[in-house]
């Protein structure tokens, strides 16, 4: 027992430390961008399930391979949001609260919505590039993929995910992530889990520009210390 209670503390204890505190001053308060987006998740889920709002939300946040680069672009701010028709929405509203918001305090507000941003962009245009790989190609995907519209809110949710896991030492978390995304493409072979994986790799590049930077700006803090000091 205490080597399990060691090893969860190694795992996630920082992140723990980081989250306790604003959570318990400022409770719902300290994750303003995180309920948010829970309630317009909500709110598109509810609208896209009746007769009259379908369309309009397929018009403004659905995002296909097939659709105009441009207009994939102008629809992705909100596509974020759009909760897959074909899963429960509780699950994603779940995922959304907790990563969303454990990111929202750990990186900050902005940063969070650079990062999702991110990842699901990366999705979306590795969608297009797999079409044109054609299905020959490892990396390649079906032509019948680009009227499949993107992940919505997963890809934002696993790209968060595995930055932060890297981000404060939860490798084991952050494996197990991967791994199951990894799964979910053997397993069930579909854009969506091609996407989740497209969203992973660009936030490993992100954090490896992110480390890279940290770095050489303590090794310039340290260069400029008087001579004696530490």
């Amino acid at each position: 027992m205490k080597t399990l209670v060691r090893w969860a503390r190694a795992e996630w204890g920082p992140l723990y430390d980081t989250v306790r505190g604003p959570l318990l001053r400022r409770t719902w308060r300290a994750v303003p961008l995180a309920s948010t987006a829970v309630g317009l998740t909500a709110t598109l889920h509810f609208v896209q399930n009746q007769s009259w709002g379908y369309g309009f939300v397929q018009d403004v946040g659905a995002v296909r391979a097939a659709d105009p680069l441009w207009l994939a672009l102008l629809r992705t701010p909100l596509s974020l949001f759009v909760p897959a028709l074909d899963l429960p929405v509780w699950g994603a509203l779940a995922q959304i609260l907790f990563v969303f918001g454990i990111a929202e305090i750990c990186l900050g507000r902005w940063r969070t919505l650079a990062l999702a941003y991110a990842a699901t962009l990366a999705g979306t245009l590795y969608a297009r590039v797999g079409i044109w790989l054609g299905p020959d190609s490892p990396l390649g995907l079906s032509s019948s993929d680009a009227h499949v519209v993107d992940t919505g809110p997963s890809a934002a949710v696993v790209g968060l995910a595995v930055f932060l896991g890297l981000r404060y030492g939860a490798r084991f978390t952050t494996g197990a992530v991967v791994a199951s995304m990894v799964a979910e493409v053997l397993v069930k072979e579909n854009l969506a889990g091609r996407e989740h994986l497209a969203a992973i790799a660009a936030m490993l590049v992100l954090w490896a520009i992110s480390t890279a930077r940290r770095r050489s700006a303590r090794e310039e803090a340290g260069s400029v210390l008087p001579p004696g000091e530490p």
